[in-house]
Formats: C-alpha cells, sequence, structure tokens
C-alpha cells in the first residue's frame, strides 16, 4: 500500500518518489528546523515529548526513531529517557542525519525505513514523526517495524491528517498549502525550503486516510491498533507487537 498516489508535478512515477524525497530532504535540511519550529508555534518539542511521555517511553527502554530526519522526535525522546545512549535514529537524507549528530549521541544510521540493517527484536519502543507520507510501502515499512520491536514492544507514529469536514480541510489546506510555504520562502530565501513545504501539503491532501493506516498496521501483525485525534488536525497512531506468550498460543 503507497501512502499516496504519484505527485506527478514531482515525479513521474512512483519509483522515482525514494530520490526525488531524500534530494529534496538533503537541500531542505538546513532550514528545517527553524521552518517547523515556527510552524507549529514553538509547541513542537513539548508536543513531541508529552507524546512520547503518555504512550509509555520510560528510562532505560531501547529507542528506534524512523525517519528521523533532523532529529526532533529523538531530542525530544531523550529528556525522556534521561540520555540518549539507548536512542538509534534511522533516515535516509544525508543532509538530515548531517544536522541531527550536531544534537545527539545516539546511533545513526542511513537507511531507508523498508529495509533497516538493525537488529530483529531489538528495541522496546519505535517512533515516526510526521515521515508517514514519505514512505514508498505501508505494509512493507510497517512489518519492517514489526521486525525490529521486541515482542510486548510499542510503535508510536505522529502525523498530520486533512480532516474530513469541509471547513476543517479549508483551513488545513490553506495553512498547510498557502501560508506555511509562503512563510518558509519569506523567512530561508530559500526556494528548496518552499519546496518542501509544499510537498509536504501535497502529500498530506493526498494520504491515506487513517482506516486505511490502522488495516495496514494489522495486516504487518500489531495489535491494539489506534489512532488519537489531536486538534483535528494531527494522529497519533500507536500499535502493539503481540507478546511471545500471544504469540506462542496462536500456532
Amino acid at each position: 500500500m503507497t501512502p499516496h498516489p504519484v505527485i506527478p508535478n514531482r515525479y513521474a512515477a512512483a519509483e522515482e518518489r525514494p530520490a526525488y524525497v531524500r534530494d529534496l530532504f538533503d537541500a531542505g535540511a538546513p532550514h528545517y528546523d527553524p521552518v517547523v519550529g515556527w510552524g507549529f508555534w514553538g509547541t513542537g518539542n513539548l508536543y513531541r515529548k508529552d507524546a512520547q511521555r503518555r504512550h509509555g517511553l520510560r528510562p532505560g527502554m531501547q529507542l528506534l526513531d524512523v525517519a528521523c530526519g533532523t532529529g526532533l522526535m529523538a531530542v525530544a525522546a531523550r529528556d525522556v529517557l534521561g540520555g540518549d545512549e539507548t536512542i538509534t535514529c534511522v533516515e535516509p537524507s544525508a543532509g538530515m542525519l548531517a544536522v541531527a549528530r550536531k544534537k545527539l549521541k545516539a546511533r545513526f544510521i542511513q537507511s531507508p525505513a523498508e529495509s533497516m540493517p538493525v537488529e530483529s527484536a531489538a528495541y522496546d519502543f519505535l517512533t515516526i514523526g510526521y515521515a508517514l507520507r514519505h514512505f514508498a510501502d505501508l505494509e512493507a515499512t510497517f512489518r519492517e517495524l514489526h521486525r525490529v520491536l521486541k515482542p510486548g514492544g510499542k510503535v508510536l507514529i505522529l502525523e498530520a491528517t486533512r480532516p474530513a469536514g469541509r471547513l476543517g480541510s479549508w483551513l488545513f489546506k490553506l495553512y498547510f498549502g498557502r501560508i506555511y510555504p509562503f512563510f518558509a520562502r519569506l523567512l530561508t530565501r530559500s526556494q528548496k525550503a518552499e519546496e518542501m513545504m509544499a510537498y509536504f501539503w501535497e502529500t498530506m491532501n493526498a494520504c491515506v486516510r487513517p482506516e486505511d493506516v490502522l488495516k495496514a498496521l494489522q495486516a504487518a501483525g500489531f495489535q491494539h491498533t489506534a489512532r488519537k485525534s489531536v486538534l483535528g488536525w494531527f494522529s497519533e497512531y500507536s500499535a502493539i507487537k503481540p507478546s511471545a506468550d500471544f504469540a506462542d498460543s496462536s500456532d
């Protein structure tokens, strides 16, 4: 399952998406943090920290941050964990990783999410921060998340979700489709920063709906799949890898 159809003004075929996204993020990485900080009114770190704590992240856990970008989720997790020595960050963009490495002493791996060079059943908690829309295949990615989590481990996915209602959808489009890209260019003087934010809106607009995300998690073998809507514009998807006892009893 692809997270959204081809965006024809960006690339012509689905096979071209990973390279386009990687190159766009490489070019936009130096501007990403200030643009995101402004776009979320300075509340992003507090929210990321609160979400991870509410969903069960605790000191001592092994954390895998997938599609870590510039490390914003991992930085918030560090505050919850009390350090970054148990954090592993995976990201395909070298530009994004270069920014993240300046903030954290975590383990860093450059890799797409669909096939990660990490151990199986090695992590207690796994996060994805606003990157769901950029994967090539949701079910393949979710199967990989299932592989690397320990039995009983949890996945938490934060994502922006276009509201279903007409007014909410219009306001969402106005902000993410018009205001955000305009101010990204105004503040950074970077065409790539503007393009990155415009592409974010295009993928939000075309992204599969929440029920499809939950179905893909279930198809990958996760249990207790759930979605919490935040302010009508954001989603917290969560799921649990079945425990060893549960898995053994179902053989």
